[in-house]
């Protein structure tokens, strides 16, 4: 089995973060923030070392300005639901996900309208006309870091540069990024940052977080949900301090505890060193496939895109493509338009979408030749 799904999750992870998860399943197994026990306070210790390892991880000196939540979707809607009050005005990027857009389009029936910022043709956001686009309601900036579409990575220091002469909040869906490129909140000019921990964060799924700049006030964030926080128990009204404010029910501990564990195997590793594999990973992948006639790839070999690899055969579908590389070659790849329609219309592969093959820390040059030959060998019995 070749698995070049890394987009939509990581597989396969370090062997410290299932062995984490065990330890706390078998060892701890309590709540952590509920009781004052000894197992309590040692799984409020594992929840706690988490916040200080992924705060380091992006540049904020406070940990308790990590918050925890399922995914990114939810860290995304806790932001665009908790902010946006009717009548104000939302800029995204035009290669945002559903996470982003179907939000914005519940949020319609709420009176919150959005736009879509200034981009070239392969949609990265065109920072020099960012102003153009800001209109006097308009309360936040949306971008997807990395495309999970296309592997393009948007300029975000700039744009954070921007927003901030802007004065106008800046959120970045980090799920494709984080774990790869090095984003530093204080000096790319972030005030929030929606993560997920299963894919480049080598945690298990159900795992994310947002993460609130320092210089940030969470008070102009409400929060999305309510109920017990094991703290102010004697009083009926949400806690109004971090992180509790937005941290309500029973966390996924079992989980942070797994999260933890992929993000000090990440900086034992190094970022740098993350990326560079990928690079030459993605560029072995691209120059294998614009080899193969037939094929287009909605990529580029360059410095403005990941290691995502999109592309289609002429006279097979996406589909067909995912079918037959699972089932005759043992090469695992995600097909279709990745829940982002309007970044596949951007890029010109709507409605049919790409199959997208996206390689990972654990994948091997050997995997990507044996790929390269199993599309070949597809394109020439078609």
């Amino acid at each position: 089995m070749i698995y070049l799904d890394n987009s939509a999750t990581s597989f396969p992870k370090p062997e410290t973060v299932g062995q984490a998860m065990l330890n706390f399943i078998n060892n701890i197994g309590a709540n952590p923030g509920r009781s004052g026990h000894v197992l309590s306070i040692e799984a409020a210790k594992v929840v706690y070392y988490a916040r200080e390892e992924i705060a380091e991880l992006f540049g904020v000196s406070d940990p308790l300005r990590v918050v925890f939540s399922s995914n990114a979707t939810e860290s995304i809607n806790m932001v665009i639901k908790g902010m946006c009050k009717p009548g104000d005005h939302v800029l995204v990027s035009p290669m945002e996900h559903n996470a982003v857009m179907r939000c914005l389009e519940n949020c319609r029936s709420h009176d919150v309208s959005f736009s879509v910022l200034p981009s070239n043709d392969e949609g990265m956001v065109l920072v020099d006309k960012m102003a153009e686009a800001i209109l006097p309601n308009t309360v936040l900036i949306i971008v997807n870091h990395v495309s999970n579409v296309s592997g393009l990575i948007q300029p975000i220091r700039e744009i954070g540069k921007t927003a901030k002469e802007l004065n106008i909040p800046f959120l970045i869906d980090a799920a494709q990024s984080a774990g790869v490129f090095d984003i530093n909140m204080e000096t790319d000019n972030i005030d929030l940052v929606a993560f997920t921990g299963h894919k480049a964060l080598y945690g298990p799924q159900g795992t994310g977080g947002l993460v609130i700049a320092d210089e940030f006030s969470h008070d102009r964030i409400a929060p999305l949900k309510y109920g017990g926080t094991g703290s102010k128990s004697e009083c009926e009204v949400q806690p109004s301090f971090l992180p509790d404010k937005f941290e309500s029910g029973t966390q996924n501990a079992v989980g942070i505890a797994g999260l933890l564990e992929g993000v000090k195997y990440i900086k034992k590793i190094g970022l740098d060193n993350i990326r560079a594999k990928e690079k030459e990973l993605a560029k072995r992948l691209y120059e294998g496939l614009s080899s193969i006639p037939g094929i287009k790839i909605y990529s580029k070999n360059n410095e403005n895109y990941a290691s995502t690899i999109p592309f289609t055969i002429d006279s097979i579908t996406t589909s067909e493509i995912s079918d037959i590389l699972n089932e005759k070659y043992g090469v695992l790849c995600r097909a279709g338009l990745h829940c982002s329609p309007g970044a596949h219309s951007k890029i010109g592969t709507y409605p049919d979408g790409t199959a997208r093959l996206s390689p990972g820390w654990f994948t091997t040059q050997e995997e990507i030749d044996k790929t390269i030959e199993a599309i070949k060998e597809m394109v020439n019995g078609s």
